[in-house]
């Protein structure tokens, strides 16, 4: 009897030191499971996705239209290639411009809106004398241009494609000469400046501002040009009117 109840005796510290490793065993696991999964970063969730405005999303239209012409041309800007590579659908970008010419449009008004701004600004800070005013209206003129860059004399070309977009463009050079003309008229000897002489003012204007961004003549050439055309248009007032 005895060396039976030794032999049940014997065991049970054996089992309940067992049972109490294992369960030091699964607390540690726990404790490390707990520890390890507070240390792992937790992502974010995703933000939803901002809904541009009208306004916003000309933006961004007109941002890329420049781009594909810079990169690719006029004849490359389609309303199709637009979305493609803004990520739009297609009745967006036709909601914003309906057509191609409605398109071409919009970039040259705000060509020209642009280069109303900075002449705008030259003319108000330049000195009141007949250089001070032709130095700083070709300076405008050719840095408008050249601003933005190689694809404005493409989409001015791609203007006469049509006698609405032809309209648009003879519409904002005449508000161009108009302003000219009001900057200068002071220092004309007869008080006036023919029609004439801003058209051909114009036109070489036009045609330097091309050549320089084309890179055919530097941006300094083409305002000393351009200067001393506006002076020489202003002094001949008196034999013209």
């Amino acid at each position: 009897m005895r060396d039976n109840d030794e032999s049940v005796h014997g065991r049970a510290p054996s089992n309940s030191l067992q049972m109490r490793g294992d369960c030091y065993i699964l607390l540690v696991s726990y404790l490390w499971y707990i520890k390890l999964s507070s240390a792992v970063p937790k992502i974010p969730s995703p933000q939803p996705r901002r809904r541009l405005s009208r306004e916003e999303r000309q933006r961004q239209l007109l941002d890329v239209a420049w781009r594909l012409v810079r990169e690719e041309g006029t004849d490359a800007l389609t309303l199709g290639r637009l979305a493609e590579q803004a990520g739009v659908t297609k009745p967006v970008v036709y909601d914003h411009f309906v057509t191609r010419p409605g398109l071409l449009a919009a970039l040259y008004r705000e060509y020209d809106a642009r280069q109303t701004a900075l002449m705008d600004a030259a003319i108000q800070a330049s000195e009141p004398t007949l250089p001070g005013r032709a130095s700083v209206i070709a300076s405008s003129c050719v840095d408008c241009v050249l601003l933005q860059g190689r694809e404005i004399p493409g989409v001015i070309a791609a203007l006469t494609s049509s006698p609405e977009l032809e309209k648009i463009k003879r519409e904002c050079e005449v508000a161009i000469m108009e302003k000219c003309r009001i900057a200068l008229t002071p220092f004309a000897k007869t008080g006036a400046i023919a029609p004439a002489g801003l058209w051909a003012m114009f036109g070489a204007t036009e045609a330097l501002c091309y050549a320089a961004a084309t890179g055919e003549i530097t941006a300094d050439e083409a305002k000393n040009e351009l200067f001393e055309i506006i002076v020489a248009m202003v002094d001949r007032g008196a034999r013209d009117t």
